[in-house]
């Protein structure tokens, strides 16, 4: 029998198979013509358009492949099929592509800091002494407490970055090795005196003669044994007199 009272609509809320509503494919279709029409030349992007976006794009990967920047505070070695070739001021500068020309930055003018006997943390002033690097043996065989710092700066940026792997570690080791032989032959008590300032100068002295030989030397390389208080004995002098007497 037929349906009464559904006014002649389908089940399920559907319209008069006269009238049916939009579905979801019949919108996407109708977006996509439109879109079409919007766009010159008809279905496909216009051959121009797209040259000039590849156009675009080449000139990009160009400007990136065959030039390089150096910062005020670099300077630009660069290296041919893996060999120093030539040094670049800061600006802009032309390269070959990578792998025949690669190009490396070192900061020259940036203050290089090592600390040795200690390590400055967080919160500020908080320092974290490391013993093996602070003590250290005087002339006399007592035992000192030492703590400094080294400040220096790249001064053969060639040398700096292919002559040894890790130049940092070399300055530390180098920094830590002077002061030992310039406190090795000096008593205690011109360490805990007036001899701080000498001590300094012996160390940054043979520092620049040793890193000219490994690194090609180092601007401005300044020994500070934090204002006095970086040279300090590591037991009371009458312990360590009584330790050297128990020794004999």
């Amino acid at each position: 029998m037929p349906s009464q009272g559904n006014g002649g609509r389908k089940p399920w809320g559907q319209g008069p198979s006269g009238d049916p509503s939009p579905n979801l494919e019949e919108l996407l279709r109708r977006g996509q013509d439109r879109f079409k029409q919007a766009i010159p030349g008809g279905s496909g992007m216009p051959s121009l358009f797209v040259f000039l976006v590849v156009v675009v794009l080449a000139a990009i990967v160009a400007f990136y492949a065959f030039t390089f920047r150096v910062n005020p505070d670099e300077i630009g070695i660069v290296l041919y099929l893996g060999k120093p070739d030539r040094q670049e001021p800061p600006g802009l500068h032309f390269r070959l592509p990578y792998p025949v020309e690669e190009v490396y930055l070192p900061k020259v003018t940036r203050q290089n800091i090592i600390e040795i006997g200690m390590r400055s943390g967080e919160p500020a002033r908080s320092v974290h002494e490391v013993l093996p690097e602070s003590l250290i043996l005087t002339g006399d065989e007592n035992i000192v407490d030492i703590h400094f710092v080294v400040f220096w700066r790249i001064k053969d940026a060639q040398k700096y970055l292919f002559n040894i792997q890790s130049p940092e570690v070399t300055v530390k080791d180098v920094a830590e090795s002077a002061m030992r032989d310039v406190v090795g032959q000096s008593n205690i008590q011109p360490l805990l005196t007036g001899a701080r300032q000498q001590t300094e100068q012996a160390v940054q002295k043979l520092m620049l003669e040793t890193i000219e030989r490994v690194l090609g030397g180092a601007d401005k390389i300044i020994i500070d044994s934090k204002g006095g208080q970086g040279v300090v004995p590591y037991l009371p002098l009458d312990q360590l007199q009584r330790r050297k007497e128990e020794g004999k």
